[in-house]
């Protein structure tokens, strides 16, 4: 037997060093330039990081912000506008008020009693002609002050309905923004993960013994335990196949004899980054799987019934999220899970 079995052999105190937990800095960051799939997972393209989700939907959120700030600009503009044409058509009112005076007094020709008083046919038709030409000099002025205010004005809802889209747009990317944040952080965030973590995971098929009202039944350890020659519960057996169908299909150990815990229970599982036996992760290869299978189970928490996961030195309840672990292993070499 090797030392890494013998070491995963000795009982990990598990529960006992979570009750310790205190609030503190994940593990370093480490650079991390490159983006490997699990193990035996063949995707159709390489899976974006969940960092750069975030990346994307920060600079979409500031070009929206941008646009958004531009047709302010063009609102403001529109409504200077707007306020002229309306300044000319205020200055133009008492001329089209006396004029439609006189046209509901004596017609459209002008006030025919005054042109009645001419001396002569010739003054007559001149006053007349003058009158009429008035009438549509100013009938024109309001036409061409009335069509740039209509211009004006429609330039101005086309622009509201503008600026009401990029507000949309605005508030739909920080929405974007703000759930990225919180997926970053239900993975342990990009202190403890180096931003090595996939957008997304496959979804878990829901593990048997769950009741109507969405709690867990109590199973005993009666499967065959696939990776030794001890027994597991039915959930943790299924919990065994979903990783393997995700992809993750590195060395695995599930029960171990001896200790309170889960193990002896068969209600937990130790998966190593290594193809075999355990060693911590050295290289961008081994802390992406880790973060990974981690995502993977925290993911699929709830379809799963998982108790709590434990990984590089930080320990995951469903309750509380992410705190800082100590223990007998610091969980530098594996990703232990612990099922309900």
């Amino acid at each position: 037997m090797t030392a890494p079995l013998r070491r995963w052999l000795t009982p990990v105190v598990a529960v006992v060093a979570a009750l310790a937990i205190v609030t503190g800095p994940a593990a370093p960051a480490t650079a991390a330039p490159n983006t490997p799939t699990p193990s035996g997972h063949e995707e159709d393209e390489e899976p974006q990081l969940l960092t750069d989700v975030i990346e994307t939907t920060n600079r979409e959120y500031s070009a929206a912000k941008t646009k958004l700030e531009k047709s302010k600009k063009r609102q403001l503009q529109l409504a200077i506008e707007v306020a002229k044409a309306q300044q000319e058509l205020d200055a133009l009112a008492p001329q089209v008020n006396e004029i439609a005076a006189q046209s509901y007094r004596t017609g459209r020709v002008g006030p025919v009693a005054a042109l009645l008083e001419s001396d002569a046919p010739d003054a007559f038709v001149r006053r007349a002609a003058a009158l009429d030409e008035l009438n549509m000099v100013n009938a024109g002025k309001l036409a061409e002050v009335n069509e740039v205010k209509t211009r004006a004005e429609q330039a101005k809802l086309a622009l509201d309905a503008e600026v009401r889209e990029q507000q949309k747009q605005t508030n739909i990317m920080a929405k974007k923004k703000t759930e990225a944040d919180k997926a970053l952080a239900l993975v342990g965030g990009k202190g403890f993960t180096g931003g090595l973590v996939n957008a997304t995971s496959p979804v878990a098929r829901v593990a048997p013994g769950r009741t109507s009202d969405g709690e867990w039944r109590g199973e005993s350890c009666s499967e065959n335990d696939p990776t030794t020659s001890g027994c597991v519960t039915p959930r943790t057996l299924h919990m065994y196949r979903e990783v393997k169908r995700a992809g993750f299909s590195r060395f695995v150990g599930c029960y171990r004899s001896g200790g309170p815990w889960e193990h002896p229970k068969g209600k937990a599982c130790d998966w190593s980054l290594q193809n075999s036996g355990f060693s911590p992760w050295h290289n961008n290869d081994t802390r992406m799987y880790g973060n990974n299978l981690a995502a993977f189970l925290i993911r699929n928490a709830d379809r799963l019934g998982i108790y709590y996961v434990i990984w590089n030195r930080q320990i995951w309840f469903p309750a509380s999220g992410w705190k800082s672990y100590s223990g007998p292993s610091n969980h530098t070499d594996h990703v232990h899970v612990s099922l309900l």
